[in-house]
């Protein structure tokens, strides 16, 4: 019984893992960034995806519940300080369920430097599908995605990706 969860377990996530790589992958062409009009944790206002025209972006889905999602945080905000002046964002984008303020206080615990959004269901549809978390797009200053990143990404290979949009 065990090793038919493990089959299966194993054929779901090659089959998730497929279907990710096949929507943004090596080799494809870039495709453009879906448009959105989201709600700003901090202060209620609408954020349109216009607004980070000709920057490069690093779009992250995730949740204050997720472990790997809170990991990358200080990474992120790290970046977002050192490259933000060369014409680069982070934009978070939360799927949680739980409303905008309690996102707005794990922003605030966490020093989140960055834009924070909520999430709707249509966006995440629109970004191919979101099936799991942490998972974010690399957009260029034309707002093409270049790339999708599944789970935690390491640093090293992140500020790379985007240095090489920013150069």
């Amino acid at each position: 019984m065990k090793k038919m969860q493990l089959i299966v377990s194993v054929f779901c996530f090659c089959l998730i893992l497929t279907l990710s790589l096949a929507m943004v992958g090596p080799g494809k062409a870039s495709t453009r960034m879906p448009e959105f009009s989201l709600e700003n944790v901090r202060d209620g206002s609408v954020v349109n995806s216009s607004s980070f025209a000709g920057k490069v972006l690093y779009i992250t889905f995730f949740a204050t519940w997720c472990p790997p999602c809170v990991q990358e945080v200080p990474v992120l905000v790290e970046l977002q300080d050192r490259l933000a002046d060369s014409g680069f964002s982070v934009v978070g984008l939360s799927v949680d369920q739980e409303g905008s303020s309690v996102v707005a206080g794990f922003a605030k615990k966490n020093a989140i430097n960055y834009p924070v959004l909520m999430t709707e269901f249509k966006t995440t549809t629109d970004f191919g599908g979101v099936f799991g978390i942490p998972v974010a797009f690399l957009v260029n200053r034309a707002g093409n995605v270049v790339k999708r990143y599944t789970g935690y990404v390491q640093h090293k290979v992140l500020e790379k990706d985007i240095r090489s949009l920013l150069n």
